[in-house]
């Protein structure tokens, strides 16, 4: 009699109680403060997850066919800046620089240009070159994005083995970053592909291989890395290889696009570590037009690249104005016109990451 009378009281109020807590959690009320939030990137913005970066989405690169992919198959197009030789501009190897382009700039890449030969450079004084290569490169890990390591010279097959031990040293430091690019050559001169430069690659590539499968390494071409269409029927060996291009928008145009896509259309895989909006100079003029026409061009082949140059040096490829920070930090007032246009294009197409 007891049970008959009060299990429909019990019932109502059960249900009383379960409906109050579902209308109190569907009206909004205050989530857990321990529990963690719904960071989900809104469609149609280019924002990320703060918690996350460039190089954690994507992870190792590799190449397939002529494309770069990530560790999941998925084709990725870094694009970013190139610093300046290394020991005429070194006041901007810098951790602020690196951390600056990545949080402003939206980088997802940055070249350290060493300069080799040259006056002052790594041939004079290797371990200063190597310090600012080094912080560069640490900066880069730090902020979660990719760096190319570049033997910036016109001459590297006559520094065969000072690069083969360079790149030794990076592969055993760095090689199990995935954030690592190898450049072994930044620009050739008129030298044969099949007799000089093949072999020099090889060589060099040979050595790091000894301490890292898997980075991509990148191949300077004949002709200022140019005649990327010489490497068709001769390519490396080696299945994580891109061949360099270079061009200057006001100076290097259709007849550059069509060598290139020649190349393309043969499943060499291409990356632009050097490009600039003037002439082949780094001066004259700042040719727009011819701008957007290659970074179409680049977008419709998925070709990652980096701008010449982080630099304050008078000449209207240079993205500083002179006396700009060597710790990021720069006002559009510090920014030349060059630099602005390049800075609109990274951050309209990169991701952003907190």
């Amino acid at each position: 009699m007891y049970r008959a009378i009060h299990l429909p009281i019990v019932l109502v109020l059960f249900f009383s109680i379960n409906l109050s807590c579902a209308s109190k959690n569907e009206i909004g009320a205050a989530p857990n403060s321990n529990q963690e939030q719904s960071t989900s990137t809104p469609t149609g913005t280019n924002e990320v997850n703060e918690k996350e970066s460039f190089v954690s989405l994507h992870g190792q690169l590799r190449i397939d066919g002529n494309k770069i992919v990530d560790e999941y198959g998925n084709a990725v197009q870094l694009r970013g800046m190139s610093f300046f030789w290394s020991q005429w501009m070194g006041k901007y190897y810098t951790p602020e620089t690196v951390s600056w382009l990545k949080e402003d700039w939206q980088c997802t890449v940055v070249r350290a240009a060493m300069g080799i030969e040259d006056s002052e450079g790594y041939i004079t004084d290797p371990q200063a070159e190597k310090d600012k290569i080094f912080t560069v490169i640490d900066a880069a890990i730090a902020n979660g994005i990719y760096v190319i390591v570049d033997w910036h010279s016109h001459h590297a097959e006559d520094y065969e083995e000072e690069a083969k031990l360079f790149f030794t040293e990076i592969a055993q430091k760095y090689g199990a970053r995935p954030n690592i690019i190898y450049e072994l050559y930044n620009e050739p001169l008129d030298v044969s592909w099949i007799n000089v430069l093949k072999p020099y690659h090889e060589a060099v590539i040979t050595e790091i291989r000894k301490y890292d499968p898997d980075n991509i390494v990148i191949c300077g071409t004949r002709n200022w890395s140019q005649q990327v269409n010489e490497v068709i029927g001769n390519e490396i060996e080696d299945d994580n290889v891109a061949y360099t291009l270079h061009y200057y928008a006001s100076s290097h145009k259709q007849d550059l696009r069509d060598i290139a896509q020649s190349a393309l259309d043969n499943d060499i895989a291409l990356f632009v570590t050097e490009l600039g909006t003037t002439d082949y100079s780094g001066d004259g003029l700042i040719d727009v037009q011819e701008t957007n026409t290659w970074w179409k061009f680049l977008d419709d082949n998925g070709i990652s690249w980096c701008n010449w140059s982080i630099a304050d040096k008078n000449e209207n490829s240079a993205a500083l104005q002179p006396n700009a920070s060597t710790s990021g930090q720069w006002p559009d007032s510090a920014i030349t016109q060059s630099g602005r246009l390049v800075r609109e294009e990274l951050r309209n197409k990169n991701p952003k990451f907190q």
